[in-house]
């Protein structure tokens, strides 16, 4: 069992940055590959980013491939989501979740562990 908290989201003007972080506490997250999601209002959760175990994997959404950064510090227990030039569509609840299979993946379906998330807000 892995527990897992985000921060780092808030209000920011367009072509600005933020970084989430995800902390993961309980089980040793390194026996995890982990994942960013965001869902905004009125639509379906949707995959952003994920990151391997070693970090040596990581996948994208087309939508933020070349915006956004996924990488992990596993001695802090610790996933972050880099977000540069930032656009209003970007808004959403942005989730950490934690997959223990052992093959890197895109599908919400894959992931056994979630976050409560942390809003990102970007104005126009």
């Amino acid at each position: 069992q892995v527990q897992l908290i985000e921060s780092g989201g808030g209000l920011v003007q367009a072509g600005g940055s933020l970084r989430l972080s995800c902390v993961a506490s309980g089980r040793t997250s390194s026996w995890y590959n982990m994942g960013w999601f965001r869902q905004a209002p009125g639509k379906e959760r949707e995959f952003v980013a994920a990151i391997s175990r070693s970090g040596g994997t990581t996948y994208y959404a087309d939508s933020v491939k070349g915006r956004f950064t996924i990488s992990r510090d596993n001695a802090k227990s610790t996933v972050y989501l880099q977000m540069n030039s930032l656009k209003p569509e970007d808004t959403a609840v942005y989730y950490c979740a934690a997959d223990k299979s052992y093959s890197l993946g895109l599908s919400i379906g894959k992931y056994d562990y979630w976050g409560q998330g942390t809003q990102v807000t970007v104005s126009s």
